[in-house]
């Protein structure tokens, strides 16, 4: 390992230590890869993968999930991953401030990824950053992000237990829901289920499941806000069994199919990427497919 990781040993007693090494690992700065090379933890260490529309009360459930962990005197660490723009390569969303209470918290460590353009709403980096956690010696990490259709898929390559949120008034969208999206749930959460529609909603979410032959999978009703229904998803995630290792070799598999792809596209800067285009425009013949061959150099 090079000096320049040396003394970024991620520890959750020194959440500082934590901070430096997901920053050298988020922005590939020197020695990232030496930092992840010489990582060590155990494979125990739970991933819970929470996902959903944005609006359907993510953070606010995370928040109070958290709550219930760090009462059992568990060392919990968060991922928000935020949507990136297309535009300025930032992270857009503000509710990060909904688990405020928990940023001094000497048992919460909460760190937010912008996913850097990963249609899925993951990139490469969120696999890196978890095994960063892993490392420091958290009792369970939480990978909370915006599910935004089959792309979103990848979380099944990250989290030992997904739970898929969704809220009452996605009515009849629940018909469009992607097969991709149904098959990652571990577990069903149905958030706002104090309003109208709501038992009608878990209804045919039922009808679905069964016509897809995971009636068995549960359906968790909560009310976030209110704090109802966390209990029962808070016991699910504690007393739910790591994954078989016919599904650990899945899961490692994908993970490693990520870093793979991710390093491949290591030379690609986006930002330069634009730049060239906008020059190429401006000649008559572009051809997208020929530019795109050009850059790669084929």
């Amino acid at each position: 390992m090079t000096s320049a990781t040396q003394h970024i040993k991620p520890d959750s007693a020194d959440f500082r230590s934590v901070a430096r090494a997901l920053t050298i690992v988020e922005n590939n700065l020197a020695g990232s890869g030496d930092l992840l090379k010489s990582l060590t933890f155990s494979n125990d260490t739970p991933v819970t993968g929470i996902t959903g529309p944005p609006g359907a009360g993510k953070s606010t459930l995370v928040n109070a999930i958290i709550n219930n962990l760090v009462q059992q005197g568990k060392k919990v660490a968060v991922l928000a991953i935020d949507p990136t723009s297309p535009f300025n390569f930032g992270s857009l969303l503000g509710d990060r401030i909904r688990m405020a209470s928990h940023f001094n918290h000497p048992d919460v460590f909460i760190r937010s990824l912008a996913t850097r353009g990963s249609l899925g709403g993951l990139s490469a980096k969120t696999i890196e950053m978890t095994d960063v956690l892993k490392a420091a010696g958290f009792d369970h990490i939480i990978v909370e992000t915006v599910g935004v259709g089959q792309s979103e898929v990848e979380i099944a390559g990250l989290a030992d237990l997904t739970f898929v949120m969704l809220v009452p008034e996605a009515g009849d969208e629940i018909q469009n829901i992607k097969s991709g999206l149904m098959e990652i749930a571990d577990a069903f959460i149905i958030n706002k289920a104090d309003r109208d529609g709501a038992d009608l909603f878990i209804n045919n979410l039922k009808k679905i499941l069964q016509q897809n032959k995971d009636a068995k999978l549960p359906i968790f009703k909560t009310v976030a806000s209110k704090n109802e229904g966390i209990d029962a998803v808070t016991n699910f995630i504690l007393l739910n069994p790591q994954p078989q290792n016919s599904r650990r070799e899945l899961l490692l598999t994908q993970k490693i199919y990520n870093i793979i792809q991710q390093n491949k596209m290591a030379g690609i800067d986006k930002k330069k990427l634009r730049q060239d285009l906008a020059k190429a425009l401006t000649y008559d013949d572009f051809n997208m497919y020929r530019f795109a061959a050009n850059y790669l150099g084929e």
